[in-house]
């Protein structure tokens, strides 16, 4: 990304990290927050990720050591003052302690405000419903520990106090928390059930999108999702079921479109020209005219931060996609129970492969501390 592309009203602020000798041998995140003006590695993560830490001109990696001497442009961004506005919306509350809050979002609802969005986000409708929601991270973004695109449709967690909010978001930056989404999408993946690994960043021409890089690409972050399919239909639509073991930025979008198969109504990534293929008129019609994409964030499960204890929830087709479930006869999946809870965390129902904990077994992937991006 970089300091020429910068966040609308976004300004910048330089300084300078010479490297001293109590810092040598630390990583590059460690060290930037030794800075006051950067202060976390969360947000020293922020600023690598955006490529706002330079080094010689050139963008520096998260895995950096630092050495003695080295002097590091850091360019921080400077935004407006905002002030979060409740704004009244019929939020689906799947569930709500003292502690947290897991809502239902539907499809078009952005999670916090951002250039268009000021004022008429999930963050914004959680301040109208409730105002014990944690300022620890972002002011503008209380509570927060994940996030799900303007239209993906699902469970989203939102933590109520500092604790709740440090405790989930340590769990989703270890991978350990529970993220089942399914999916209708055009065409055949190479295998029933398998698994896709890449190196995700921005897509270097279109800001909105995100691409598949090279490895050793500046700031790319490893992307793992499964995959496997439940069921299809004469028109070549099937039904696909995602577990992520990692949650970057578009990440199961990219997956599809890179793997031939995009998610049906995901114009951005390439499901228009497969429409147009449809033998049916009508069906052609029909997904034509959906507001959104075919994707739905089912099930969500992680560690309750004050219990300990292993909260599991899942959810049902929203309305919106009702119509394309019963046009294709496919499963609505409205027997789960919403909420379960367990001792210790219960085995998934599918055998799923575990593939960044074996890479990181073998020293070739990148450590827990990395943050979440999703």
């Amino acid at each position: 990304m970089g300091r020429d592309d910068l966040k609308p009203g976004e300004t910048i602020q330089e300084h300078i990290l010479e490297i001293s000798a109590d810092l040598v041998g630390q990583r590059i995140d460690k060290a930037l927050a030794s800075l006051q003006v950067v202060g976390t590695r969360s947000q020293a993560s922020r600023l690598l990720s955006r490529e706002l830490v330079l080094l010689g001109g050139k963008p520096v990696r998260p895995s950096h050591v630092v050495k003695l001497g080295e002097k590091f442009l850091v360019c921080i961004p400077v935004v407006p003052q905002q002030t979060l506005v409740p704004y009244e919306f019929p939020l689906t509350i799947a569930y709500e302690d003292r502690d947290l809050i897991v809502v239902d979002k539907p499809a078009g609802l952005v999670v916090h405000p951002a250039y268009g969005h000021a004022q008429d986000t999930l963050v914004n409708a959680l301040l109208h419903h409730t105002k014990d929601l944690s300022q620890g991270f972002d002011e503008l973004r209380p509570g927060l520990v994940h996030r799900l695109d303007k239209d993906t449709s699902g469970l989203i967690v939102i933590a109520k106090n500092e604790r709740s909010q440090r405790e989930l978001a340590l769990q989703f930056q270890r991978k350990i928390t529970h993220r089942i989404y399914r999916a209708l999408i055009f065409g055949r993946p190479k295998e029933e059930a398998g698994t896709i690994v890449s190196y995700l960043k921005r897509h270097p021409e279109d800001r909105r999108r995100s691409a598949s890089v090279p490895e050793d690409t500046v700031n790319a972050k490893i992307a793992i999702t499964h995959y496997r399919i439940l069921a299809e239909h004469s028109s070549g639509i099937r039904l696909i079921e995602l577990k992520l073991e990692t949650g970057r930025t578009h990440q199961i979008r990219v997956h599809m479109k890179e793997a031939g198969t995009p998610i049906v109504g995901d114009t951005m990534y390439g499901a228009d020209s497969r429409a147009k293929s449809l033998k049916s008129v009508a069906l052609r019609k029909q997904i034509g005219e959906m507001p959104r994409f075919a994707l739905h964030a089912f099930e969500l499960g992680f560690y309750h931060p004050a219990t300990g204890k292993f909260l599991k929830l899942a959810s049902k087709w929203p309305a919106d996609l009702m119509p394309l479930i019963d046009e294709f006869s496919f499963p609505k999946f409205d027997d789960a129970p919403a909420v379960q809870e367990f001792e210790t965390r219960p085995d998934d129902s599918y055998p799923w492969p575990k593939v960044r904990e074996n890479l990181i077994k073998e020293g070739t992937a990148p450590d827990s501390e990395e943050a979440d991006d999703e």
